[in-house]
């Protein structure tokens, strides 16, 4: 058996575990049974952003006439070229990375698929190893719900939609979480015909009046069939023929199109683990279960990331890797795990970014409140962009002014929610807000103007 100080498990988030305790001179194994720089890398943020962004700009120019530029028609687009140079650039990425991480000091790179055998013993390639400190980050893979004829067809999950080099006629989306509006806004913006089977709302756990916006906006690009369940599945003729059921009426109806995506959520990849060798416990939907260090079951062995589920991003298993770094190998009394402001966003058009509490999770909480809004076409900056759309939205406790909850949706989303982020992370308030001078005319105005809005409520 061969003794390591520290082996990590998943080569995406558990190398915010595996480099720095290397660097600090311990023993490390990391162990990858895929390609280096897990999910985010390969097959998520990374690529995924190097799709939307030209989306975007795709979107931009189909609308410039609404700033009285002509741009010529039809616009010109080289799908299969921009697929292939994304994923050869994140497949150099991944090779490069793993080549300088395989030269590090007191670290080893295993490539194979690792499981327990014991409850710190862990079996890889034939070998056993055995650590004091063991660290699992094997991320998430994506569920397939059970509908009837799937499995017998060559459907797309986001793996393969991210290197689909085809542009299809039309495709059919079975989700509506933020990865199933994503993908569906970068195919659409190139002109694949797209549609959305949603069985209750798109982005449902956005806060309700982004969840509006967002509906009004997102069905002017592509086609939303909501309150619907897919019921079967069928591939003929290189045609997929959905068969969907209406919640309320009953009525079934059949929609066929080029290409089928499903993107209902992600399950823990932590069936092959061997966990059941071990004393380390799952919950029923797989994920492994910790305590607020984020220690599992056995002394030692520690999991973050998405195989825990606490959040499904990557900043959030880069901080939980941050955590533990501190909390295992510096601090002799470390305090619980405190994710405080954790921030999110959708990266389609319209852009979606939310900090803190929703409006529905306040009055579950019975919490005072109040609101302020401003909208994008009542600022300079929206006046100056012709804009249509858009809002901020501020979630202030009416007795303390502390903000309690932030969203956005509209241009530059994901950038002007950071100053809120940190105004929720020092509970700071109102006045803060306030008291703060804004760059004029530059649409973070709105969250001020949305700060006064909340003052003339109260």
């Amino acid at each position: 058996m061969e003794k390591f100080d520290v082996i990590v498990i998943g080569s995406g988030g558990g190398t915010k575990i595996a480099l720095p305790a290397a660097q600090r001179g311990l023993k490390t194994a990391l162990i990858e049974q895929s390609a280096f720089g897990g999910t985010c890398l390969n097959r998520g943020c990374i690529p995924s952003k190097m799709l939307i962004y030209p989306a975007d700009i795709l979107l931009l120019l189909k609308q410039a006439y609404r700033l009285n530029l002509t741009i010529r028609q039809p616009i010109s687009a080289d799908f299969s070229a921009m697929v292939e140079r994304v994923n050869r650039t994140v497949d150099d990425m991944s090779q490069q990375m793993s080549q300088q991480v395989a030269k590090m000091d007191h670290l080893e790179l295993i490539s194979g698929w690792a499981q327990f055998v014991d409850d710190n013993i862990i079996q890889v390639n034939g070998r056993e190893l055995h650590a004091d400190k063991i660290f699992i980050a094997t991320g998430a893979v994506p569920s397939i719900p059970e509908i009837d004829g799937l499995s017998q067809t060559p459907y797309m999950t986001s793996n393969e939609a991210l290197r689909c080099q085809e542009l299809p006629k039309r495709m059919i989306v079975i989700g509506a979480s933020y990865i199933a509006c994503e993908l569906g806004h970068v195919y659409g913006a190139f002109g694949t015909e797209t549609h959305f089977l949603v069985r209750s709302e798109l982005l449902r756990k956005e806060d309700q009046d982004i969840r509006h916006e967002f509906k009004n906006c997102f069905a002017k690009q592509h086609q939303i069939h909501q309150h619907v369940v897919p019921i079967a599945v069928r591939w003929q003729d290189n045609l997929f023929s959905v068969t969907v059921r209406h919640q309320h009426s009953g009525e079934e109806h059949v929609i066929k199109a080029e290409s089928l995506l499903v993107s209902v959520g992600v399950n823990p990849a932590t069936d092959n683990l061997g966990l059941e060798n071990t004393s380390i416990k799952r919950d029923e939907k797989g994920f492994i279960e910790v305590d607020g260090f984020l220690a599992t079951a056995v002394k030692g062995v520690y999991a973050l990331g998405d195989c825990v589920g606490h959040y499904l991003f990557r900043h959030s298993v880069n901080f939980e890797g941050e955590y533990l770094m501190r909390s295992v190998f510096d601090q002799p009394n470390p305090l619980p795990i405190n994710y405080g402001a954790m921030p999110r966003a959708v990266f389609t058009v319209p852009e979606v970014a939310a900090v803190g509490a929703s409006e529905d999770e306040l009055e579950q909480q019975q919490i005072d409140f109040v609101v302020g809004k401003s909208n994008y076409t009542d600022s300079n900056m929206g006046l100056a962009r012709q804009l249509d759309h858009g809002f901020v939205k501020l979630l202030f406790d009416r007795q303390t002014k502390q903000l309690l909850g932030a969203h956005i949706i509209g241009e530059e989303a994901s950038d002007m929610i950071h100053m809120l982020i940190v105004l929720i992370h020092k509970q700071g308030g109102l006045d803060d807000l306030l008291e703060m001078i804004f760059i004029h005319p530059a649409l973070p105005e709105l969250v001020r103007d949305a700060a006064r809005n909340a003052q003339s409520l109260l």
